[in-house]
């Protein structure tokens, strides 16, 4: 079962995002569109905005182009196959700075499988991960604020362990986590301290 995903109303809004609506009233106010009150107004209502639903009202009653209009980046066409990541003997990862795909098969052998998605880049709304514990089992870390969906895959004989937070934030990517625990399980959660202080003395 696939979710919907989330309204782009609910999708935060970038700093590019809410320039790009106050330029869009800066011009339609030299056009004699708005006057200076109106202005002021929308502008402290655009650089104060926090999601996309807060900037749309700001321009709806303007004949804006739409290329001038902020919006969330479109997934890449063609996403392809699934990417696999295999434990093998010695283990298998993706770490550090990646592009996420649609969907990883991971399958942890006898090694085992790590994913980190915290300094990863994902363009997409929803991404899977289908595990196969296997021997060694599948370790996936998330960025706090990520939501994860466990509820497709079966825990196995190792277990399923799904540590991280309910405090999503919107616009952040759905996590659907897939597939079977196998023998070592699988592990969801957050970078624990070690993983924290690495990132802060090497910010990205």
């Amino acid at each position: 079962m696939t979710s919907q995903p989330r309204p782009r109303a609910e999708l935060r809004a970038s700093h590019e995002d809410r320039e790009a609506v106050a330029e869009v009233l800066r011009e339609a106010a030299g056009e004699g569109r708005l006057d200076i009150d109106e202005l002021e107004e929308r502008l402290e209502r655009a650089l104060t905005a926090k999601t996309y639903g807060d900037l749309e009202p700001l321009t709806a009653d303007l004949p804006v182009r739409p290329a001038a209009l902020p919006g969330p980046p479109l997934p890449p066409a063609n996403p392809g196959p699934p990417s696999v990541v295999k434990g093998g003997l010695h283990g298998g990862e993706r770490v550090g700075r990646w592009d996420v795909p649609p969907k990883i098969v991971a399958r942890g052998g006898l090694g085992g499988v790590k994913l980190d998605y915290t300094r990863a880049h994902c363009p997409w709304p929803e991404t899977e991960v289908e595990v196969h514990g296997d021997m060694a089992g599948v370790t996936i870390i998330v960025p706090i604020g990520w939501r994860v969906d466990t509820t497709g895959c079966d825990p196995g004989i190792g277990g399923l362990k799904n540590k991280t937070t309910g405090d999503h934030k919107p616009g952040t990517p759905l996590l659907r986590v897939t597939g079977n625990g196998g023998m070592a399980g699988v592990t969801v959660r957050h970078p624990n301290r070690w993983e924290r202080r690495r990132l802060r003395d090497n910010p990205a």
